[in-house]
């Protein structure tokens, strides 16, 4: 195993993991819809108690993002979450916001009312989505950040960085507004807007596949024409922007970056197997939505069960593959994944910005308990699912939603 190698090998894993992170935002697109698609409160109560068994699933793979990202690329952990904090701030607010009302709207003595708190999931149904989104396409569109070089050439490597105060003396934030002035850069909320429908897609065919009330299938029919249409609008203006903008490129030698056309189309036509991914993973999104939509077609793929209301788990899984394309594409290929618009130079690579030799290959073996962790996560997940929810079950339930 090579630093090279290693360095490739851990950033897979943090785009996998964020990759899953955007699935996972089901939970959110679902409470953001919960309104409408409920309709009456026993059909809110129904939505918030589907979605309430998944909710810890995304607050910890967001929390392992994190802490993958940290271990593996330090410098990016301390100009990021330590210079843009108000967007990652606002980001864990409205979860923690989502943790306190799932478990507080209808305990006994809550004198806010439930409302209160079924607007709290709302308002983190809509933002949990959209300021992630528009964190991750920062990646693509660049952020406001300094790095000292001189600080950093003193340490000797990017993961000695022992305290938090040191990090800040690395990286800097050249405004005031740390991080919130991404979201005036007009596709950063393009591509904000198009996670937030993609959640809301997502979180619709997840419950009309985990709910058993007809008159909730129904209603998700039609709204889901009404999130699915945006996302793809969306997700096609962003993606052919993406591949005909300038992309940011660095000489491995010299670790000069530089603005290169085009660059971003380049590294799909370089990596082949990451645009059949892609491609892929495009076609397992339309499929799973038309399915909703228009109904099975005479053939169908033989690897998803044939029942009805199966379109969450081809549509899921295009969505993994999407996203982990897209991530890979912002950071392989000699291509600078944190781009810095206030200083090129400042960018952050795989080369620049990524832990020891020694750490990466501890975790390296470390990670290979991962896949025991995903076999009991989905073992635990088909547990929770086995039986479809309904009014009965939830009336009668000590501990529901």
């Amino acid at each position: 195993m090579t630093y090279s190698f290693l360095q490739h090998y851990w950033c897979f894993v943090v785009a996998l993991l964020g990759a899953i992170l955007v699935f996972l935002l089901f939970v959110q697109g679902a409470n953001s819809v919960a309104g409408s698609l409920g309709y009456t409160e026993q059909g809110r109560r129904l939505v918030y108690n589907s979605t309430g068994r998944k909710w810890e699933f995304t607050f910890t793979t967001l929390v392992t993002f994190g802490g993958a990202f940290f271990a593996s690329y330090p410098l990016f952990y301390s100009t990021s979450f330590g210079g843009a904090y108000w967007l990652w701030m606002l980001i864990l607010f409205t979860f923690v916001l989502q943790a306190v009302s799932y478990e507080f709207q209808n305990k006994i003595g809550n004198f806010l009312g439930p409302r209160t708190f079924q607007f709290c999931l709302t308002l983190n149904g809509i933002l949990g989505p959209l300021l992630l989104g528009g964190a991750v396409a920062t990646f693509f569109e660049g952020s406001n950040f300094i790095i000292q070089k001189d600080n950093l050439l003193n340490t000797g490597a990017a993961d000695q960085l022992s305290t938090f105060n040191f990090q800040l003396s690395i990286s800097s934030w050249a405004n005031a507004s740390h991080g919130l002035d991404a979201l005036l850069n007009p596709w950063v909320l393009v591509f904000g807007f198009a996670v937030f429908f993609l959640a809301r897609t997502l979180g619709i065919l997840y419950v009309m596949n985990n709910v058993d009330d007809e008159d909730i299938r129904s209603r998700g029919s039609v709204r889901l024409i009404g999130a699915a249409v945006p996302f793809l609008i969306l997700f096609v203006a962003y993606l052919v922007h993406l591949l005909l903008k300038d992309g940011y490129a660095y000489d491995p030698a010299t670790g000069l970056i530089f603005m290169e056309p085009y660059k971003y189309l380049h590294n799909l036509l370089d990596m082949w197997y990451l645009l059949i991914i892609l491609l892929i993973g495009v076609v397992l999104v339309l499929y799973g939505i038309a399915i909703e939509i228009f109904g099975r077609p005479n053939f169908q793929l033989s690897f998803f069960n044939s029942q009805l209301n199966q379109g969450i788990w081809p549509a899921g899984i295009g969505t993994v593959l999407t996203v982990l394309a897209l991530l890979l594409c912002s950071a392989w290929n000699n291509t600078a994944y944190y781009p810095s618009t206030a200083d090129l130079q400042s960018s952050l690579t795989m080369q620049n910005s990524c832990s020891s030799e020694f750490t990466l290959r501890t975790m390296f073996y470390v990670s290979l308990l991962v896949p025991f962790v995903l076999a009991y996560i989905i073992y635990c997940w088909r547990t929770i699912d086995k039986k479809k929810i309904t009014s009965e079950e939830i009336s009668n339930a000590h501990h529901a939603y």
